[in-house]
């Protein structure tokens, strides 16, 4: 009767096209690994693609239309099951970054999907790469001596600075750790601050504190420090200094100045490694200009040793509302905010 009220206005009926099917199989005891507990890998899945996803016990079944939502879900089930039998284990976090990836690039890629990403070990737990970006930075700083990471909070700068330092230092390729920040908004004026050098410093440095004891047993890290094998300080006590068989990091290079820059730089001795982090975006300078963060592509891009490594928002590997709130700020920076809803 439809079909004939709509021959008689002219209308033409679109019926929705026919779901596909596709169907994985799986080996034994993956289907619960893959489900993740209390199937939260599965309800993360079925709440980002566009497609039904059925577990068996020996395949998922997945249907879906148009063919590219099936195709999507497809390539993204597959990936997370290559993560699986890479790793042994799989978790919604990785969920989420294969996610992410897999909707921005239609065509998986080894390069772009982290089952070929990088495992960075340390003596707490293994470190697993989530971007493409960071895969480059791990790979850059494995070839390269002196290495800038330079990208917005939650990209993992620090984290996996602090990540390849613990490695090396575990593998024997380095006797220290030396950690540097400028301290109280580069001007590093501590005096004023209650206690001894450690206690003054120690906030500014709590980022630090946090990602190693993550990598490293609590109580390890403070014989660590005890022994001075692991350093924590200030950026003006390393003036005069030759930082030799050591893994160097500066945290928060955007609050140096140029001669602090260059100062840091000239400190590195023999089979050293240095990495400098820093987010453009938050320079607490004064006068923003004179940042050595900003200086020093322009002054050491032609030296060979040196990397520069940009990270972005799709890199941030912190709550999701991390990436949509770098972006709103970019936005609203450059010009492009057109919302003119009074604030109350």
């Amino acid at each position: 009767m439809r079909r004939e009220i709509d021959k008689e206005l002219n209308i033409e009926s679109e019926e929705p096209p026919p779901e596909e099917r596709f169907e994985i199989p799986l080996k034994n005891g993956e289907l619960f690994n893959l489900a993740g507990i209390h199937d939260r890998n599965l309800k993360a899945l079925r709440a980002h693609l566009n497609a039904k996803i059925i577990a068996k016990n020996d395949s998922i079944l997945i249907t879906a239309s148009p063919p590219e939502d099936l195709n999507l879900a497809k390539n993204v089930v597959e990936e997370i099951l290559n993560i699986l039998r890479h790793r042994g284990s799989v978790d919604v976090d990785d969920v989420e970054t294969v996610l992410r990836l897999m909707s921005d690039n239609d065509q998986p890629d080894d390069a772009k999907t982290p089952s070929g990403f990088s495992t960075i070990e340390t003596p707490q737990k293994p470190i697993y790469l989530r971007s493409a970006n960071q895969e480059a930075y791990y790979q850059t700083s494995q070839s390269k001596d002196i290495v800038f990471a330079v990208g917005p909070a939650g990209t993992g700068k620090t984290y996996l600075a602090v990540a390849m330092a613990v490695q090396a230092l575990t593998r024997h390729e380095v006797k220290r750790i030396i950690l540097v920040r400028p301290a109280v908004e580069a001007g590093e004026n501590l005096g004023f601050l209650p206690g001894d050098l450690k206690e003054k410093v120690d906030p500014y440095f709590r980022p630090l504190y946090d990602a190693l004891m993550d990598m490293i047993p609590p109580d390890r890290v403070k014989r660590l420090i005890e022994r001075n094998t692991i350093e924590i300080a200030p950026l003006a006590y390393m003036r005069g200094r030759t930082l030799s068989n050591s893994f160097v990091i500066l945290d928060e290079a955007q609050n140096t100045t140029a001669e602090q820059m260059m100062m840091f730089l000239t400190r590195l001795g023999m089979h050293s490694k240095a990495l400098i982090t820093g987010d453009e975006t938050q320079i607490d300078l004064r006068n923003k200009d004179e940042s050595g963060l900003l200086q020093a592509p322009q002054v050491l891009k032609k030296i060979k040793g040196i990397s520069f490594v940009q990270l972005t928002e799709k890199d941030a590997v912190r709550h999701e509302l991390v990436r949509r709130i770098i972006n709103a700020y970019s936005d609203y920076h450059n010009g492009n905010n057109n919302d003119k809803t009074e604030a109350f």
